[in-house]
């Protein structure tokens, strides 16, 4: 599922990290520049999920230089999909307290929920370790990943401890929507 992050990590182990002449989303670290939607971004920020079984992804933290703040997660399933999101606070989900509900009393939240006038479909539940890249240390989370019916638009609610939740929003993209890849 995670195939090329597998790789990843054996070619960096060999100091074989990118192309110069070929150089892709794939080959994004911290401190990279990009362009995306006409502004320039740079990845402030370089997380690494274990989802077990030597499954891992990467996430990062992008940040134009107005300040905006973007989440580009990458996974290798059949072809490379790149997801962008934006974080929201849990509490600003309609029903929070249905949601919150529903997880104590399930151990998940519900199957459907409507945000911004778009319904998402619970879609996986998955256990995990998070690390920034910085740290050596890991957290251990629980995600459930919910998709609309178009299966572009994504919704994750993310449990970090009891009642600590972090919720983020956003869409698929297409590789080539980035631009001009600058390493640091």
């Amino acid at each position: 599922m995670f195939g090329f992050f597998k790789k990843k990590k054996k070619e960096e182990d060999e100091g074989l990290h990118y192309d110069p002449t070929n150089l892709s989303i794939r080959d994004v670290r911290k401190g990279w520049l990009l362009d995306y939607d006409g502004q320039e971004w740079v990845a402030k920020e370089e997380y690494e999920y274990d989802w077990g079984n030597e499954n891992l992804s990467y996430e990062f933290m992008l940040e134009s230089d107005q300040g905006n703040k973007l989440f580009l997660s990458l996974e290798d399933d059949d072809g490379l999909q790149c997801v962008l999101t934006t974080k929201v606070k849990f509490n600003r989900l309609p029903n929070v307290d249905e949601i919150a509900n529903d997880i104590d009393k399930n151990g998940r939240p519900p199957r459907r929920i409507e945000y911004n006038n778009i319904t998402y479909y619970r879609e996986s539940e998955t256990p995990g370790f998070f690390r920034n890249i910085d740290d050596e240390n890991s957290k251990e989370f629980i995600v459930w990943e919910y998709w609309d019916d178009t299966e572009k638009q994504v919704l994750n609610i993310e449990q970090w401890d009891d009642d600590d939740f972090e919720v983020s929003v956003g869409n698929i993209v297409r590789e080539t929507e980035f631009s001009n890849l600058l390493p640091k």
